[in-house]
């Protein structure tokens, strides 16, 4: 069994039209919301063993602020430009490079991939997975080959503006 978690990147600024796509930082309200996910992926009990994460600003930072909540050490972070704006496939052939000896893995990136692939991994989820929300799976299979029949079962769907 594994388990996989989908983080969407937390609100970002629109404020500096000069900053390319990917040099975007979060807004306030993101800065706010991540810590909070954080919070609440470490009450959900998912513990990734491995967190690899877009390279842009507002993902890798996202992921940085949640790390520091779940006490992931940041040196352990990782980045890889394939999760910037990825699709189903590229996400797909990630994962299939991971080694079978981790058990949890979270990447972070962003939309309309990540909403496209939660749905591929759990027919009907969303239709958006909103800004610093995610989604953890348990997934039966021994490696990380995604590009077979899987079976995930969704253990955790949540985001900042979800009601209990």
């Amino acid at each position: 069994m594994k388990t996989l978690t989908i983080l969407r990147h937390a609100k970002s600024s629109w404020k500096d039209s000069s900053l390319s796509d990917h040099d975007r930082p979060l807004n306030k309200r993101g800065e706010g919301d991540a810590p909070v996910m954080g919070a609440r992926i470490q009450q959900a009990g998912i513990r990734p063993s491995l967190i690899v994460c877009s390279p842009a600003v507002r993902a890798w930072t996202t992921a940085k602020l949640i790390a520091q909540e779940i006490s992931y050490p940041n040196e352990f972070l990782q980045r890889d430009e394939r999760l910037y704006l990825a699709g189903v496939q590229r996400i797909i052939d990630l994962l299939c490079e991971q080694d079978v000896g981790f058990n949890s893995i979270m990447i972070v990136g962003h939309n309309p991939g990540f909403t496209d692939f939660a749905n591929y991994l759990v027919p009907g989820l969303t239709n958006n997975i909103p800004t610093c929300g995610v989604v953890s799976v348990i997934i039966d299979t021994d490696d990380w080959n995604l590009k077979a029949d899987k079976n995930a079962e969704l253990v955790t769907y949540d985001y900042p503006k979800k009601r209990s």
